[in-house]
């Protein structure tokens, strides 16, 4: 039985910060829908959460002084160059001809490829496996965002076929 609080706090110090960059990735995009300052500075501030994930991560594999502090630099290029992608998502111009849709799909795209990218450079394959799940959840979300309205009205569809039924049910039910 003392293997299992093991177990959990071994998964929680190795994976957990791979779940929460999946989590944060799909807080973004649902904050996206939402216009504001809040939107920019989330995605401002989830791109160096990464880096420095991907730094945290990297560090065991980097061999001495010079190979970490190369690993520090070079995530650190890496993060402000995708910061810099993000912010020209976010520009008037851009906003005025991209939809808050839009937008979203394109920062997950971009935070994928850099999540993906910063793996490579770190040498740690979970990090990549995130940006794989990032980029592959593409389509996914698209066809959700482009079908909610489909998805809506089969949901009220299915609830109004059962509440129907139940009513007959019911009512079949008080007869006898």
């Amino acid at each position: 039985m003392t293997d299992t609080p093991t177990g959990v706090r071994h998964w929680l110090l190795r994976d957990l910060p791979y779940a929460a960059m999946l989590a944060l990735a799909v807080g973004g995009l649902v904050l996206t829908s939402f216009r504001g300052a809040t939107t920019y500075f989330y995605w401002m501030a989830l791109a160096p959460a990464y880096g420095l994930i991907a730094v945290i991560s990297g560090w065991r594999h980097a061999d001495g002084g010079a190979a970490r502090m190369q690993l520090v630099v070079t995530q650190s290029l890496h993060w402000l160059a995708f910061v810099g992608a993000m912010w020209l998502m976010f520009l008037p111009q851009v906003r005025g001809i991209d939809s808050d849709n839009a937008t979203s799909l394109t920062l997950l795209i971009l935070l994928a490829l850099g999540t993906f990218v910063a793996g490579v450079h770190a040498r740690v394959w979970r990090i990549c496996a995130v940006g794989v799940f990032l980029g592959a959840a593409v389509p996914a979300v698209a066809w959700v965002q482009e079908s909610a309205m489909l998805l809506l009205v089969a949901a009220l569809l299915v609830v109004a076929v059962g509440l129907a039924f139940w009513w007959m049910w019911r009512r079949e039910g008080g007869r006898t």
